[in-house]
């Protein structure tokens, strides 16, 4: 399953992931393709076998701060939003710390990893120790090899504190200690604290301040408290896409390492979808950036099935994915000049033929263009094609050079006009893309 790894209609922002047994689960927070406002009254979790991680199952809803019509309100105290949760084990008991809009956040517990997890208690906490007016913004915990327990957090300020691992909600007296991540260069703290402990070192992955808050930073410590260093990014979901805030964090899986983070849809910063990449963390601790791809945890794409449009890892020259329905997400506002990538797919090794099929499913608006195909790179990469699109919804094809080996697929539009009043086209949607494939 290329990215995003869940369904496609499924929005889970700023996930946390959590191998717990034999299972990996994704803690986030949940939007709606429709909002104009940051995630939701409910949590949900989605878990898959670590044997198979194209096996993504949902368990539901887990927490909830309204009421609906399968659930009471969990919170008694607020009807607020819920943000970017976190979820701990400790002594068989799973905890979760949830951050609430503007109230006082609160921890819940449950006896199995995918919850519903049952309010336990507010943050209890002394006047003037606790950070973030007693919010806990964008919570992260980190259970360390001693047993003790920290949680880190913060919006435009991080702070730090030790929790009572006896009961796992009282903050300890004298614990607070602020600027764990300083608001200066090069750390740039914004938000989104997740903590981590890897081969004895201390990981605090986050969102730098805009304008480059589209990334995921790391600084590392020896100590949980501190100080860290500021060690680069990992990943910047607004390189080559519309960017927006980011929040996720790593997990080893099978001895492999991942990000998990978030990617933009619908023209808006507010529908965000869960995407996870491979990265590599070497021997002196730091993590080299990586690209977006469309891979998800695939080694690659096959070029010769039906690849829906949405899972388009580069969106150039103003074009998005947009929701329709529950069913169709295509990419749309496609002007002149606009480009879709996708990284990667695998051609294949036989060049029997020096031709191949393409075939594009889009939906018209009544103009005439082009769909030229170029792997590699979308402005010196090799041309393998001309697709002509036409006015209306349909499938259009067109007969390109045949490709082999592994290789970025890249689609860039043009509009097929000219005359007195080409202008006119150069801003003017030509197309929507839904789906494409190749055929040999």
């Amino acid at each position: 399953m290329p990215n995003t790894f869940l369904p496609l209609w499924e929005y889970i922002p700023d996930g946390e992931p959590r191998v717990f047994g034999d299972r990996v689960y994704i803690y986030g927070s949940h939007d709606r393709p429709d909002s104009d406002s940051f995630c939701d009254y409910k949590l949900k979790v989605w878990s898959a076998p670590i044997s198979d991680l194209n096996k993504w199952e949902c368990h539901g809803d887990s927490f909830h701060t309204i009421p609906d019509r399968d659930h009471a309100s969990d919170t008694p105290w607020t009807d607020s939003p819920l943000f970017a949760p976190d979820v701990i084990e400790k002594d068989g008991k799973y905890y979760l710390y949830a951050y609430i809009l503007g109230s006082k956040g609160c921890v819940g517990v449950s006896d199995v990893p995918e919850g519903p997890f049952r309010l336990l208690s507010t943050y209890k906490y002394t006047a003037g120790n606790a950070g973030d007016d007693g919010i806990f913004n964008d919570a992260g915990v980190l259970v360390d090899d001693d047993g003790r327990v920290y949680i880190y957090y913060g919006f435009e300020h991080s702070y730090m504190n030790e929790i009572n691992p006896d009961n796992m909600y009282e903050i300890i007296d004298g614990s607070l200690k602020e600027n764990v991540i300083p608001e200066t260069e090069p750390f740039r703290f914004f938000e989104a604290s997740s903590p981590r402990k890897i081969n004895g070192t201390y990981y605090l992955i986050y969102s730098p301040k805009p304008p480059i808050g589209c990334r995921l930073a790391y600084a590392t410590s020896d100590k949980p408290t501190g100080p860290f260093t500021y060690r680069g990014y990992i990943i910047d979901n607004g390189d080559q896409y519309p960017g927006g805030n980011d929040h996720g964090s790593v997990c080893c899986i099978n001895g492999q390492w991942y990000i998990f983070y978030h990617r933009m849809t619908n023209n808006s910063i507010m529908s965000r979808r869960a995407c996870v990449e491979k990265i590599n963390i070497l021997p002196d601790g730091t993590i080299p950036t990586v690209e977006m791809t469309s891979l998800g945890f695939e080694e690659y794409l096959s070029p010769y099935r039906t690849n829906e449009a949405e899972t388009a890892c580069v969106l150039l020259g103003g074009c998005y994915v947009t929701e329709k329905d529950f069913f169709t997400r295509p990419v749309t506002n496609i002007k002149n000049g606009a480009v879709i990538g996708y990284k990667y797919f695998e051609f294949g090794k036989d060049n029997s033929s020096s031709t191949i099929k393409f075939f594009a499913k889009v939906n018209g608006t009544g103009c005439h263009s082009k769909l030229h195909i170029l792997i590699d790179d979308y402005e010196n990469g090799t041309e393998i094609g001309v697709c002509e699109i036409g006015t209306h919804d349909g499938v259009y094809s067109a007969t390109v050079k045949s490709v082999t080996g592994r290789h970025a697929v890249y689609f860039k539009a043009e509009h097929g006009y000219g005359g007195w009043f080409v202008e006119a086209f150069e801003q003017k949607p030509l197309f929507e893309l839904v789906s494409f494939s190749f055929a040999k």
